[in-house]
């Protein structure tokens, strides 16, 4: 079992570049700031999804809708859990979210760790149906810094009758889970937990125990990033998952505590360096470790006691 942090990613060369631009989507999955305001401007502008919550009545994006990070997860005892889909149906008509017109997924953008609300909200709606996604590099911490215009006056969004059936084409369940670390179903298990999370030496709070999946490697979710808020572009995660050396045709489930990291795991192998069969594994080890499964790395009754008095 191998951590990986972030690294300087190495130059690639011209005709890799230029056989990734031409993989490009016509839309997304990231956008700068000046793309979006780009699109904003223009008659078929995309739909923005403002997910900071309280802090979008202190500025957003002109005809932002307000759509909660809470929205699109579950409760204080199991955050990772997926929303029922008759509920995330309802909430999503709210929002007016079709399956025809490009969301855009804006968050604050503040760090790495950040982004993975983004990732998630992203994942939640491509696994609902959503074709055309984006999140905005950065959040609005980069359309600030761009000096770029803000509106305070809530956007009031026109309701859909969107019709949704979530598919688990990137859903890994904890029976997947299960069936993959007793081997009886092949996929590289990957944490996307800083260091202290994978060894055992710190955890979520509404874990029963700290540790980790049997059998899984750590690739911190920041691996992703260049030190800052915005994550790198395909060719730089492309070089990533080749020092990583994940096969394209390889199985992947990306966990964590409760799907959020992890979700960026999913976002930059799935959408940036264009793995086919990655799946996320939200409620991860809040949900794993609640149902009394096998784990690693876990400590024994007093060592726990100690890691927690350490890190809390």
């Amino acid at each position: 079992m191998k951590t990986f942090a972030v690294s300087t990613v190495l130059a690639l060369g011209l005709s890799t570049s230029a056989m990734m631009a031409q993989a490009a989507p016509e839309f997304g999955p990231l956008l700068s700031a000046a793309e979006l305001q780009a699109l904003a401007a223009d008659e078929d502008a995309p739909l923005v999804l403002d997910i900071r919550g309280a802090a979008y009545d202190q500025g957003h994006i002109a005809g932002a809708v307000s759509a909660p990070y809470d929205s699109f997860r579950g409760t204080k005892e199991n955050p990772g859990a997926l929303v029922p889909e008759d509920q995330l149906e309802t909430t999503l008509q709210a929002l007016g979210v079709t399956l025809e017109r490009p969301v855009v997924v804006v968050h604050q953008g503040k760090d790495d760790s950040d982004f993975g609300a983004a990732a998630r909200v992203y994942w939640t709606l491509k696994s609902s149906g959503v074709s055309q996604l984006a999140i905005l590099n950065g959040g609005m911490a980069a359309w600030s810094a761009e000096g770029l215009p803000l509106e305070t006056k809530a956007t009031v969004p026109t309701p859909s009758d969107i019709d949704i059936s979530f598919s688990d084409r990137w859903l890994a369940t904890a029976d997947d889970v299960g069936a993959i670390v007793k081997g009886e179903r092949q996929a590289r298990l990957v944490d996307a937990r800083p260091a202290p999370f994978f060894n055992g030496q710190q955890a979520h709070a509404a874990m029963s125990r700290p540790g980790t999946l049997p059998g899984a490697e750590n690739v911190v979710h920041s691996v992703w990033f260049d030190g800052g808020a915005q994550v790198m572009n395909a060719p730089a995660a492309n070089d990533v998952l080749a020092r990583l050396g994940i096969g394209r045709d390889e199985e992947v489930v990306a966990f964590c505590n409760t799907g959020h990291w992890a979700a960026t795991e999913w976002f930059a192998l799935s959408e940036l360096a264009g793995v086919e069969n990655v799946k996320l594994y939200p409620e991860s080890m809040v949900g794993w470790s609640q149902s009394g499964r096998e784990m690693e790395n876990t400590p024994g009754l007093l060592q726990n006691l100690m890691n927690q008095l350490r890190f809390n």
